[in-house]
């Protein structure tokens, strides 16, 4: 047989093989707890894919054919090798893929072990430089997402926290020299470096008749740390992320009346991992 007609499911399988075991239908219906007019008809369908009779049916017995013999031979050992990979598959315990960009948040950090304890799922976290962490590229099951969520994306999202933003400049340079905390209104003068994949922060953020110039941006973290400080401009981040990521030619500037990074969770809108689900239902 060059490949498998059209119809034949393994529910069919297992039906004939306990027939073909039995050689009675009543106890192979037992055995596999359905009715034996059910058995009957699943049998019955099987050979007419196959277009051959497997059994041979009378008031008192039942018999197998010479293609009934044949297929029972060999459909024994590959059900016997499908059941015990379908076992092993199940025992290994589920696991959740949590994507994230350049920090896994503490609300997120903290939501991890409570998941574990009330799913018994394994977590596996995920960095992707990608809007959304790598969400839609199936690289994980739910993303936290920092800033706005790309129009028209196929997610769901509800807001986890927000996050105080902070600047970032070089050390040395004539931007901010000296300060130690500055307001946001400022930096409509100043030069502006931008990360255009996972950043957060760009000159849209202020009123249109006075936005900070651009002067250069970056597609990635560090490229974004490496061009502030190189002198390019001012950078503007979370300021988790700034923290977390120390550079010895940055420092940081506190900023006043800025306006702060709403961190989403996001999950597909549509065939979401059920223990996405799970996660994205958490409170923190």
């Amino acid at each position: 047989m060059d490949h498998v007609p059209d119809g034949v499911e393994l529910r069919h399988l297992r039906g004939f093989l306990a027939v073909a075991d039995e050689l009675n239908f009543t106890h192979a219906a037992a055995t596999l707890r359905i009715g034996q007019p059910t058995l009957t008809r699943t049998v019955r369908a099987l050979e007419d894919a196959l277009a051959t009779r497997l059994l041979e049916r009378t008031t008192r017995r039942v018999e197998l054919t010479e293609a009934g013999s044949r297929l029972r031979d060999e459909l024994a050992p590959l059900l016997s090798r499908i059941d015990g990979a379908l076992r092993a598959a199940g025992s290994e315990p589920p696991l959740l893929r949590l994507g994230f960009t350049s920090l896994l948040p503490q609300a997120c950090a903290e939501l991890v072990p409570a998941f574990k304890a009330a799913t018994g799922a394994g977590v596996r976290l995920v960095r992707r430089d990608e809007p959304l962490a790598g969400l839609t590229s199936g690289a994980c099951d739910v993303a936290v997402v920092r800033g706005d969520v790309p129009s028209g994306a196929p997610v769901r999202t509800r807001v986890l926290l927000r996050e105080p933003r902070i600047a970032v400049v070089a050390r040395g340079a004539a931007e901010l020299a000296g300060r130690r905390v500055v307001d946001w209104s400022e930096l409509a003068d100043l030069p502006l470096v931008v990360n255009t994949v996972t950043g957060t922060t760009g000159p849209e953020l202020w009123p249109v008749d006075r936005r900070p110039r651009l002067a250069c941006t970056a597609d990635n973290l560090d490229e974004w740390l490496e061009a502030v400080a190189a002198g390019h401009g001012v950078g503007i981040a979370p300021e988790p992320v700034a923290r977390r990521h120390p550079h010895p030619s940055l420092r940081c500037v506190r900023l006043k009346n800025a306006p702060p990074v709403t961190v989403h969770l996001a999950i597909p809108t549509r065939d979401a991992h059920p223990l996405a689900e799970r996660y994205f239902g958490q409170t923190p």
